[in-house]
C-alpha cells in the first residue's frame, strides 16, 4: 500500500464517523499532510454543517500550521458549489495546497470533475481514482440518489433454513440469532428509513427503532392503503414525527386527521389497481431527503418491490431451523437472476447471504 493508499483509507474510516447523520450529503473524510506527517483531519459531521475539507482546514489553522504546499486527501471530489456551505473546492486553491489526492470524483450534476478542473487551473497537483472502487461501496446511498433521484433499497429478510418467515398464523419474532438482531439494529441506525407493510405492523407491532446500540432511529415507513391500522401500534406512539404512513391519495380525512394528532406524517400516493405505484411511493419519500430505505417486511412487500425492479440489494439471515409450513419469503426465484454478487457471512448461529445487482 503507498501513501496515497494509506491516507485515503483514512479518510474512508473519518468518513463513517457521520453515519446516520449526514445523509442525503455522502460520507467525507479528509487528512492533511504537511511535510510527510499528517498535520490535520476533519469529517462531514452532520447534514447541513460544514463539509470534510472544511474541518480539516480549520483543525490544521488552530494549531497554527501553513498550508501553503500541502497535500489534502478526500474520498469524495471537494464540492464546486454554493450549497448550505460555501464551496470547498475555493478553500482549498485560497490555502495554496500542492496537491489533492481524490478517492472519487462526485457524481453530482453540479460538481461531476469540475472541481478538479479548477483546482488544476489553480496549478495543483490533481490524482483522482485511488482506491475508488471501495470509495463507491462507501457512498452507494449517495451515488444511487443523486444519479436517479430514488433511495437506496435494501430488502432484510429472516427466515429458516427451509425459507420460512412466519408460521401460519404469522407469528414471526426472534427466528434469528441475538447477534443477527444486533446486526440490524446497527444497519437501522445507517439506513435513512425502514419501511414494513400494514401486515408486519398488524401481527408483529414492531418498534422499529435502534436498540441494544448507539445510533439515531431511522424513520418509519408504513405501507397502509386503506389506513386500517389503529393509533395503538408501537410505531404510532413516538412523537418525532419520523413514522410516516403512506397511503392512497383517496384516503378518508377522519382516518388522517388520527394519525396526525399521533405526530404521523400520512403521504399520499398513487394508487394502480388496487396497489401502490411503488416508483411514486419512492419518488415522495425522494422528496423529503430520505436517500436509503430497508425493507423489513412482509413477504408481499419484499415480492412487490423486486417484481417492480426497484431492489438494489438484500440481506438475508437464514437461520438453522426448519419451520415446515408458513409463510414463504420469496415467491418468484426468477428475480434473484439480477442479484448475481453474492457473499456469505456468519452472524451467530445464523448464515447472512448478501445478495448485489452485478
Amino acid at each position: 500500500m503507498n501513501n496515497d493508499e494509506q491516507y485515503i483509507n483514512r479518510c474512508f474510516e473519518l468518513a463513517l464517523k457521520g453515519a446516520g447523520n449526514v445523509s442525503p450529503n455522502p460520507l467525507v473524510g479528509c487528512v492533511i499532510v504537511k511535510n510527510g506527517k499528517v498535520a490535520a483531519e476533519g469529517y462531514h459531521k452532520k447534514y447541513g454543517e460544514a463539509h470534510a475539507e472544511r474541518n480539516a482546514i480549520n483543525a490544521a489553522l488552530k494549531k497554527g500550521i501553513s498550508l501553503k504546499g500541502a497535500e489534502l486527501y478526500v474520498n469524495l471530489e471537494p464540492c464546486a458549489h454554493f450549497g448550505k456551505t460555501p464551496p470547498c473546492c475555493d478553500l482549498i486553491i485560497e490555502h495554496k495546497f500542492s496537491k489533492v489526492v481524490i478517492a472519487m470524483k462526485d457524481p453530482y450534476h453540479e460538481v461531476m470533475g469540475r472541481s478538479v478542473k479548477k483546482m488544476r487551473k489553480a496549478g495543483i497537483e490533481v490524482v483522482t481514482g485511488v482506491l475508488e472502487q471501495k470509495a463507491i461501496e462507501l457512498n452507494k446511498f449517495f451515488v444511487k440518489f443523486v444519479t436517479t433521484g430514488l433511495p437506496y433499497i435494501t430488502i432484510k429478510a429472516a427466515q429458516t433454513i427451509d425459507g420460512k418467515i412466519a408460521d401460519d398464523k404469522y407469528r414471526s419474532k426472534w427466528i434469528s440469532s441475538t447477534e443477527s438482531r444486533r446486526t440490524v439494529h446497527k444497519l437501522r441506525a445507517v439506513y435513512d428509513a425502514v419501511l414494513v407493510g400494514a401486515n408486519t405492523v398488524r401481527y408483529d407491532n414492531p418498534k422499529l427503532n435502534v436498540r441494544d446500540v448507539r445510533g439515531r432511529d431511522p424513520y418509519r415507513i408504513i405501507l397502509d392503503k386503506d389506513l386500517l391500522l389503529k393509533p395503538a401500534y408501537n410505531v404510532f406512539k413516538y412523537k418525532d414525527s419520523r413514522t410516516i404512513v403512506v397511503t392512497s391519495i383517496d384516503a378518508g380525512i377522519k382516518k388522517v386527521r388520527a394519525l396526525q394528532k399521533k405526530s404521523v406524517v400520512v403521504l399520499p400516493c398513487k394508487i394502480k389497481d388496487g396497489k401502490f405505484e411503488l416508483k411514486d411511493v419512492l419518488n415522495r419519500l425522494a422528496a423529503i431527503n430520505i436517500a436509503s430505505i430497508m425493507i423489513e417486511g412482509g413477504a408481499y412487500v419484499y415480492n412487490e418491490f423486486l417484481k417492480a425492479n426497484l431492489v438494489d440489494e438484500l440481506l438475508v439471515f437464514i437461520a438453522p431451523d426448519v419451520m415446515g409450513s408458513g409463510i414463504t419469503a420469496f415467491e418468484n426465484k426468477q428475480a434473484f437472476k439480477k442479484f448475481t454478487k453474492i457473499n456469505y457471512y456468519s452472524s451467530g448461529r445464523d448464515i447472512l447471504v448478501n445478495l448485489r445487482r452485478g
